[in-house]
């Protein structure tokens, strides 16, 4: 019996120190999050990478939030609701707070448009976060242009990167770069979230890229609901990219209208798009850049006419933990496909971001890497 009892104490205690060590509290050097609303104290982030939330709901019975693993919320005498993430990963993270079931966007958070829909989300300050902060340095333009879409019968939205001192010397022309938001996400990304033009700006400055033009759309044209991604079709988009937003661009911003000076890239869905739009287009783009949306294999440039000599770029970009331990393989494994390439003498790259997943913090460096590469006059 004392046998059994001091065994059953053990587990006991075993199983509180657990407890007690899920529950460590967190480190107290609190500081806002730069994704919050003017003047608003809350989210805060402090240097573990921990999301400090903080929600006002008197009459509510229950508060929790979207990132897992998260303590409960604990209500206050003024109805202040207050909880704590993990340890998150360095950069950009979409969330909700669920208040008695409903999930509804943080109300002291900038609004997003992510997962479907508009809604919250806290930045967690990067090691390298140097490379898309606003600096005092020459500054592009990012422009919101209307144009109509025979295809779909649409006004349709895109966003034109143009870099500094485009409006100064009217002679110049530039290459384009067309960039793809990811599913769930729209136009508004790459400007947004993914700091597109402060990057370039801050590329441009430092002499590491050439300047050239991005444009960012949206890349679906049909009504696809969450779960429904089996029904998009993306020859609609191809159209409208191809036959009717390129055709506008060269028409509307002075580019170098020719195929070595047009590349397309995009994350996810994006890059899924842009591989299938590119390989069946290489008319009209000569660099390709893919971050987190497969890769490119042998077999690839194999079957498509013309590769070797008119692809003059193949980019792909992963977050170190998607590939770890057997992660994403989108068409076989990215980097074996990226070194088979090159032994065949494409100009091909392999990048992998440090500890970071499927994220905005990835296909930001992802954007940082590519860049460099993109209409560069030597590839070596």
């Amino acid at each position: 019996m004392f046998f059994r009892l001091t065994t059953l104490t053990g587990i006991v205690l075993l199983f509180g120190a657990i407890g007690m060590a899920q529950e460590v509290a967190p480190v107290e050097d609190w500081k806002p999050a730069i994704t919050n609303q003017e003047g608003k104290e809350f989210p805060q982030v402090n240097s573990e990478g921990r999301v400090k939330l903080r929600v006002v709901a008197p009459d509510a019975t229950s508060v929790s939030c979207s990132f897992r693993d998260s303590s409960a919320f604990v209500k206050d005498e003024k109805g202040v609701w207050t909880g704590y993430t993990r340890p998150l990963d360095e950069g950009f993270h979409y969330y909700t707070i669920k208040i008695d079931g409903a999930e509804v966007p943080d109300p002291n958070s900038k609004y997003y448009f992510g997962a479907m829909r508009w809604g919250s989300a806290v930045e967690v300050p990067a090691k390298d976060k140097d490379f898309y902060a606003l600096k005092n340095v020459p500054h592009g333009q990012l422009r919101e242009v209307l144009f109509y879409s025979e295809s779909t019968k649409t006004n349709r939205r895109a966003f034109v990167y143009t870099p500094p001192g485009y409006d100064r010397d009217l002679e110049k022309r530039y290459p384009v770069l067309y960039l793809q938001h990811g599913w769930g996400e729209n136009e508004y990304g790459w400007g947004g979230q993914g700091h597109a033009s402060l990057t370039m700006d801050n590329m441009i400055a430092d002499g590491k890229a050439k300047p050239f033009i991005i444009v960012m759309t949206y890349g679906m044209t049909n009504d696809v609901r969450p779960g429904g991604m089996g029904n998009f079709d993306i020859s609609h988009f191809e159209t409208v990219l191809v036959k009717e937003l390129i055709p506008y661009v060269d028409a509307n911003f002075r580019t170098l209208a020719d195929q070595p000076n047009r590349a397309m890239a995009g994350l996810s869905m994006g890059g899924m798009e842009t591989k299938t739009i590119t390989l069946r287009n290489l008319d009209k783009f000569s660099h390709i850049g893919l971050f987190s949306g497969g890769s490119i294999s042998m077999d690839d440039m194999k079957n498509t006419e013309g590769f070797k000599e008119k692809v003059k770029l193949v980019f792909v970009g992963y977050g170190g933990k998607e590939i770890g331990g057997g992660g994403l393989r989108r068409g076989g494994d990215p980097e074996a496909n990226a070194k088979s390439l090159k032994e065949a003498g494409i100009n091909s790259h392999y990048y992998v971001s440090p500890e970071t997943a499927h994220e905005w913090q990835t296909w930001r460096r992802s954007l940082r890497e590519i860049a460099p590469l993109l209409f560069a006059r030597s590839h070596e």
